[in-house]
């Protein structure tokens, strides 16, 4: 082979190989794109008094129905308040209960599981049983009943969702824990003499904390859907609150004024998708494996 040959053959994998950049935007691409969505929304929510056009109760039947307009960017519901305003303050509420929802649920459901690894015997027992018997019905269904029973309301609606979403974690946790409890660092706490409560909080969760940091990201949107499907039933916020999953149902039967369920079903499908791709790159970024392609 000539001496240009040989130089040409050396150099075709050098140039094949993708740069670190592009290898960046394949790895967290998505993710990058899921932050700046949830950040989006997050300064909507928390700038709405300033960048809503009307107040979000304002009622003007002589503007009901009318389409998307100068006027009115997204056009106005059935008692003509804008359509744009409640979707902005209905971030809000959406956002605030999907994050509370989780992060609630989530320091119950792994200080459950931890206790109940670490403790074993009868009150692991007791524990994984009493989760064993929430995961037993479907979270939708046993979340929807318990809410009907507590009113509505966007409190009780908090509360019935913690009520069926911690045991996930703790799930999670307990099988976290029983594997880090069989490391040297565990057995070296012991011997030390520490308390088991200060060996769970301050050794064995924190080296148990990256499933449960993904868990918590991917689960955030999946607690606005089930906010945003029981608002949609009657069982979330009193009206005239605003609240995506409300203004959905509000505009189901309303099949030529479109606008008035779509941009609500468009603002949830954005900040679920947002917390998925977010979930996935934290996930990607937490695994060596995938760091190492």
């Amino acid at each position: 082979m000539s001496a240009p040959g040989a130089a040409a053959a050396l150099d075709a994998p050098r140039i094949a190989r993708p740069s670190s950049a592009r290898r960046w935007r394949r790895r967290y691409g998505l993710a990058s794109f899921g932050a700046f969505i949830i950040a989006a929304w997050v300064v909507v929510a928390a700038l709405a008094p300033l960048i809503a056009p009307y107040p979000p109760a304002a009622v003007d039947v002589t503007a009901r129905l009318r389409p998307p307009s100068a006027q009115h960017w997204l056009g106005t519901d059935s008692l003509g308040r804008d359509v744009f305003t409640r979707l902005i303050f209905g971030a809000r509420i959406s956002l605030f209960t999907g994050i509370a929802v989780v992060l609630v649920s989530a320091v119950l459901g792994t200080l459950v599981g931890a206790i109940a690894a670490y403790a074993g015997g009868r009150a692991e027992e007791l524990l994984m049983r009493m989760t064993d018997l929430v995961l037993c019905f479907p979270p939708i269904i046993l979340a929807m009943a318990i809410a009907a029973a507590l009113g509505i309301g966007t409190l009780n609606t908090i509360i019935a969702m913690l009520v069926v979403w911690w045991p996930k974690f703790a799930r999670l946790a307990r099988s976290l824990v029983l594997v880090q409890r069989s490391q040297e660092y565990v057995e070296a706490a012991v011997v030390m003499g520490l308390s088991p409560g200060r060996i769970v909080l301050r050794h064995i969760i924190p080296n148990a904390v990256g499933p449960l940091v993904v868990l918590v990201t991917l689960d955030v949107g999946n607690a606005i859907i089930t906010f945003a499907g029981l608002s949609f039933l009657g069982l979330g916020v009193v009206p005239p609150t605003p609240e995506w999953g409300s203004m959905v149902s509000e505009g189901r039967e309303l099949i030529e004024q479109w606008w008035v369920a779509t941009f609500p079903g468009l603002a949830i499908l954005s900040i679920v998708l947002g917390f998925n791709f977010l979930g996935d790159g934290i996930r990607d970024w937490l695994d060596p494996r995938s760091r190492r392609r």
